[in-house]
């Protein structure tokens, strides 16, 4: 029997890929671990091995097609033994596809589950606020009441809303329509509805406001899809604010001149390594999370996840879009060795051959745009962070110190914080502790 072959879930949070190229033809045979194909994702290209041995029946879904759901079959395999013209014939009339769009799932977010719905509602205090309940058919709230409570409420224009209940089950009955008459067991007024979030205009109407010809439509991927997906899950579900210092990194641009000079040489004569200002940025926030641990956290409905490393996330550019290849337990490694990591990882960015657990997860970010000149900014916490820190370009300022003004190389970092997790005086203690330490690079190394 032919075996299907079917777009692989090649990261947990995958929906769709693009298949990019077929490495095997029609009719080649094929062993297990050949590559078969190479598949885009939003963050990398990746390839299809085979598992299993036998020749390429047919591929149904053509290199170059876009948004191919995830266990879609995209070709057949026929085994050893098989008419290979009858296996691919078979799933020309089988597995035909279909790419029709469909609505994507809502994502959810990471370690959150959905509760079942509860079997039944609890029933309320005595002398609770009078149960409401949603008129279906009117989209009204229906305070639950007796008869002769409900006429001597209109009578007396008490507002049956506001009447605390005391009957059986939180009712309102009429001893409590006398009470508050008086004033009495009244809660307070309900605030008004909050006005419904304004929907996004349709692509007609946004292109109906510019002159037809003057511009161009250029097709949305996968990697821009994604960004504007978490983009708007960070802001409308992470309750963000912010927290600025001025660091003087002369000591560190002092130290680091010092620390590349001394580097040594291979055969080639090329140093073993070459840090960078971001370098010891990424060493100084793990290390910062490392004394302020109750900040190394990430937000969950159930509970709060307090880490035991830091693994800092670095944002890099790469065409269409950012990504953020994560070095784990950056607290434990050298700055040298931070360095050469994080070149290799940004140089498989931005080729998208990174791996989904080399960018997936991590405690923390480090969003860096001082080497365009940027003096500040405010990151967008990438959840599931709680964290990130955006870091402006170092250039020499005058700076006032025992009543004079010198000349002093600053940074300045902002904090962006899930309040959530990280409140105000934890989010300071943080930045505390990091501008301490990248003032103070030699600390880095105790």
């Amino acid at each position: 029997m032919p075996t299907n072959i079917l777009m692989p879930a090649l990261s947990p949070t995958m929906e769709k890929g693009n298949l990019a190229k077929w490495v095997k033809k029609e009719g080649d045979k094929v062993a297990p671990g050949d590559v078969l194909a190479e598949i885009e994702t939003d963050k990398a290209t990746m390839e299809v091995e085979a598992v299993d041995e036998g020749v390429l029946a047919k591929i149904v879904v053509p290199e170059g097609t876009q948004d191919v759901p995830v266990n879609q079959v995209i070709a057949v395999l026929a085994t050893e033994g098989e008419d290979v013209k009858a296996a691919g014939a078979s799933a020309g009339q089988k597995a035909a596809p279909s790419f029709e769009t469909r609505p994507a799932a809502a994502p959810q977010d990471e370690g959150k589950k959905q509760q079942p719905a509860p079997k039944s509602a609890p029933h309320p205090e005595e002398g609770a606020t009078a149960p409401v309940s949603k008129d279906k058919d009117r989209g009204t709230n229906r305070v639950f009441a007796s008869p002769l409570a409900k006429r001597l409420a209109k009578e007396t224009n008490v507002d049956l809303g506001r009447v605390q209940g005391s009957g059986p089950h939180g009712r309102v009955i009429a001893r409590d329509i006398e009470t508050a008459k008086s004033g009495g067991a009244l809660k307070a007024p309900a605030p008004p509805s909050a006005a419904p979030l304004a929907q996004p205009q349709s692509d007609d109407k946004i292109r109906a406001l510019f002159e037809p010809g003057s511009y161009e439509v250029i097709p949305h991927d996968n990697i821009r899809k994604i960004i504007a997906r978490r983009l708007v899950e960070a802001k409308t579900t992470i309750p963000h604010f912010y927290l600025t210092v001025d660091c003087d990194i002369g000591k560190l641009t002092a130290a680091r001149e010092e620390i590349n000079a001394a580097a040594p040489k291979d055969k080639d004569g090329k140093p073993a390594w070459k840090l960078s200002v971001n370098d010891f940025v990424i060493k100084a926030l793990a290390l910062a999370l490392q004394r302020v641990p109750d900040a190394n956290v990430t937000w969950t409905e159930g509970g709060m996840l307090k880490h035991k490393h830091s693994d800092v996330g670095v944002a890099v550019s790469i065409p269409g879009g950012l990504i953020t290849p994560i070095v784990r337990q950056a607290e434990l490694k050298s700055l040298s060795v931070i360095s050469n990591e994080m070149k290799d990882l940004a140089a498989r960015a931005r080729t998208r051959h990174l791996k989904p657990q080399e960018f997936q997860g991590g405690t923390t970010a480090v969003s860096n745009l001082g080497m365009y000149g940027i003096r500040e900014f405010a990151a967008v916490i990438n959840p599931p962070h709680a964290t990130i820190l955006a870091v402006g370009a170092g250039e020499e300022r005058a700076v006032a110190r025992k009543g004079k003004l010198e000349l002093a190389t600053m940074m300045t970092a902002t904090l962006s914080t899930d309040h959530r997790a990280v409140d105000g005086v934890l989010g300071a203690q943080l930045i505390g502790a990091f501008r301490a330490l990248i003032e103070n690079p030699v600390m880095m190394v105790v």
